[in-house]
């Protein structure tokens, strides 16, 4: 099937406690980040040692090392957001106020995220992209009197088994009816 993804999607993220869920668990409402803008962005980018000898002869090129982002803008957030894109991040609700206070290091919390992004198409079946990571580019909040405030998020992939995966990409395979 020649597959044209166009549009953006939905963001999930919940706390990951060593497995991944069935999606229908992951995709609900409490575990939906906010809506986004600008769309998301999935960076695979490996790197290589090569070696060849001194006439050309010979040569030998093997992977080294890998790295994975997810990156989105988030549109709508609270303080709970907040706290999911830092790891020294505490909230706290009384009397209808939520308090996030952010920073020192000995708050660092050490929680991983799974991080699920789904773009629905009913013509040509829905993808789905699953990562392990945390936000490690933090965060800024700009508040502009003619435009929206958007979060740049920009999850760094972390291994999420024992095979050393980076990213799940599924896709739905639609057959001509």
């Amino acid at each position: 099937m020649e597959r044209i993804i166009l549009g953006s999607g939905k963001v999930y993220v919940m706390e990951f406690t060593g497995t991944i869920p069935e999606d229908t668990l992951i995709e609900v409402v409490g575990n939906r980040l906010g809506y986004i803008s600008g769309g998301a962005t999935m960076e695979y980018k490996p790197s290589y040692t090569k070696c060849k000898d001194d006439l050309g002869i010979v040569s030998k090129t093997i992977l080294t090392e890998e790295e994975a982002t997810f990156k989105t803008g988030i549109l709508t957030f609270d303080g709970n957001t907040l706290v999911k894109l830092c790891n020294t991040g505490r909230v706290t609700e009384a009397t209808g106020v939520r308090t996030v206070k952010i920073g020192g290091t000995d708050n660092y919390d050490g929680k991983k995220y799974l991080i699920h992004f789904v773009h629905e198409d009913p013509t040509d079946g829905d993808v789905r992209v699953s990562i392990v990571g945390v936000n490690e580019a933090g965060f800024s909040l700009s508040f502009a009197k003619d435009k929206e405030t958007v979060i740049d998020a920009e999850f760094a992939c972390q291994s999420m088994d024992t095979e050393g995966t980076l990213i799940i990409y599924k896709e739905e395979i639609v057959t001509a009816g």
